[in-house]
Formats: structure tokens, C-alpha cells, sequence
């Protein structure tokens, strides 16, 4: 039986098929003196707009450095240890792009030696929406969705940070714990939606009363964590108190001193367990409680 003509496969030409891919191909040559150069760079995309392949073909070094910006320590660090380890080459970096905003750039290269260097083949790819669907789904994890603060997994994660900070360079940090006092009497007088009109009232009052370097996260239900890096008891005591007489004069659609917070503070001793800097915390707010409400106790 004659072939079919129209179902025989056609042949592409190299020339005709790189310019039409989404993304890159290149050759990135590194001498042993650390001169860069790109031998070969041609494809789709964006990229290539904005760059001058002719000098990228003589010397790379300066326009690598303008066209990775603040990502340029990293992309080099990357490129050293493919060199060094003769391992693919993997890193992302973000380019600027001039009528919009930077572009996420994703390379894969794998490296050979060369004459006089190191020698890697490789691809770039814009992965600009696959980073903003990272972050997206990042943002889900870390945030409560109702008040849009961090939420109880965003803020461990800062804490542990900050108190690795204290403990290494011997600075104070406190924490608050938070409670909306007879929270569970307010949802059933006004109802849940207002309930949840006041979590999210109280998470935005509480932002701006607050410093930029402190975060307040909701643990969950009517609870609510502050971390105070830098910040001696004494001084966390004060900002808590603050943050109270704010609550209890604030008008929640109910009438002032309807809504009241009781707040326990606690500040960390160099290298203990957070579980036991959380816990101290956590008996402060008991003794709050047990007072009368509407007040702030400590635990030294």
C-alpha cells in the first residue's frame, strides 16, 4: 500500500524550530580565570529582547551580573559549585524586564569540561506563573483565612527563628498570648457572623497598633499569639496594655467595653524549650483570667 503522503512525518529544521520553543537554549562558557561567555543563545520568549547576544558571545560578566540583580550571588554560587562538583547546574533567578514586572527565569544546565574552563548546555525557562502559583498556595498555608494574619504552622516557624537570634546574640524577646474574653457569649447574643466580624476587626486594630518587626498570628478560635523580638518584658507589658485599653474603648457594632481582652506575656530564657516559654505564657493568661479579665499578667 502507497504511503499516504499527508500522514508522513515532516522533517523541521533546527533553525525553525529553536526560535519557536518557549525558552532558551544556550552554551555558557566559564574560563579558569572566571572569564563568561555565551557561545550559543537563541530561542523564544521574552528573554532575548532585552539583551545584546553579540556582547553576551564576547564577555558575559557585567550583563549577568545587571540581568540577575539582587539574585546574582546566588546564580554565581551556583554556578562555582556546578563547576567545582562538575553537578548539573539548577538555579531561578528573576529578570527585569523594562514594561513590566521582573520575570521568574528557571536554568538547567549540564556541565563538560572545555578547554581553558568549564562549559555547561542548557535551558532557561520563564516559570513566571508556576512561582506566582507557589506563592499562592504558600500564602494558603502560612495564612488564616478569615482574619488574614499568619497563622499557629507561619508563626512557629518565625519563633524558632527569632529565638535562635536571641539565644545567639544574647537579645531580649517576649511573646503575648491573647484571649477574647466570654468570646463564646458574644457569637451566641450577636451571632457567629458578627463573632467573625470582631476576630477580624480586632486583627487589623492590633496590626496597626503594633511595631512593623512584631508578628500576630491566630492560633485559632478566639486565641491570638504576638511575638515581640527585642523586646524585654517590661517593654512587652506596656505594648499589651496598650493593645488592651485599645480593644475595650473599640466600638464592635455592640457599644463600647463589649469586647475585652485578657493577656498573659512571658519573655525567653536564653536556650530554653519553646513549649516552656509558650506554657509560662500561657499561665500568665490563666491568671488574667482568674483576676477578673480585661487585664495583663506576667510570669517572669
Amino acid at each position: 500500500m502507497p504511503v499516504n503522503d499527508i500522514d508522513a512525518p515532516q522533517r523541521v529544521s533546527v533553525d525553525t524550530l529553536v526560535p519557536r520553543i518557549p525558552g532558551v537554549i544556550f552554551q555558557f562558557h566559564r574560563s579558569h580565570n572566571g572569564h563568561m561567555r555565551f557561545p550559543y543563545l537563541e530561542g523564544g520568549g521574552m528573554a532575548l529582547k532585552y539583551v545584546d547576544r553579540d556582547v553576551l558571545a564576547r564577555n558575559a560578566g557585567q550583563l549577568v551580573e545587571q540581568l540577575t540583580g539582587n539574585d546574582h550571588p546566588k546564580v554565581m554560587s551556583a554556578i562555582e559549585h556546578s563547576a567545582r562538583c562538575m553537578l548539573p547546574l539548577t538555579t531561578r533567578f528573576r529578570l527585569p524586564i523594562p514594561t513590566g514586572k521582573p520575570r521568574w527565569i528557571a536554568v538547567s544546565a549540564q556541565p563538560e569540561s572545555a578547554q581553558d574552563g568549564v562549559q555547561w548546555n542548557g535551558i532557561m525557562m520563564d516559570i513566571s506563573d508556576q512561582v506566582s502559583e507557589e506563592q499562592r498556595l504558600r500564602k494558603l498555608c502560612d495564612t488564616d483565612h478569615l482574619t488574614e494574619l499568619p497563622n499557629r504552622r507561619k508563626l512557629m516557624v518565625h519563633l524558632t527563628n527569632v529565638a535562635s537570634l536571641s539565644t545567639r546574640h544574647g537579645t531580649p524577646l517576649s511573646i503575648m498570648m491573647i484571649d477574647i474574653d466570654h468570646f463564646k457569649r458574644l457569637n451566641d447574643r450577636w451571632g457567629h457572623l458578627h463573632g467573625d466580624e470582631v476576630l477580624k476587626q480586632l486583627a487589623a486594630q492590633a496590626q496597626t497598633l503594633l511595631r512593623c518587626e512584631d508578628m500576630i498570628a491566630r492560633l485559632g478560635g478566639e486565641e491570638f499569639m504576638v511575638v515581640l523580638p527585642l523586646t524585654p518584658l517590661q517593654q512587652c507589658h506596656k505594648l499589651a496594655d496598650r493593645l488592651r485599653q485599645a480593644i475595650s474603648v473599640r466600638d464592635f457594632g455592640m457599644g463600647p467595653g463589649q469586647v475585652t481582652l485578657s493577656i498573659g506575656v512571658a519573655e525567653y530564657r536564653c536556650g530554653e524549650p519553646l513549649t516552656s516559654l509558650i506554657e509560662r505564657a500561657d499561665q500568665a493568661l490563666y491568671s488574667a483570667k482568674d483576676v477578673g479579665r480585661d487585664c495583663v499578667c506576667f510570669l517572669r
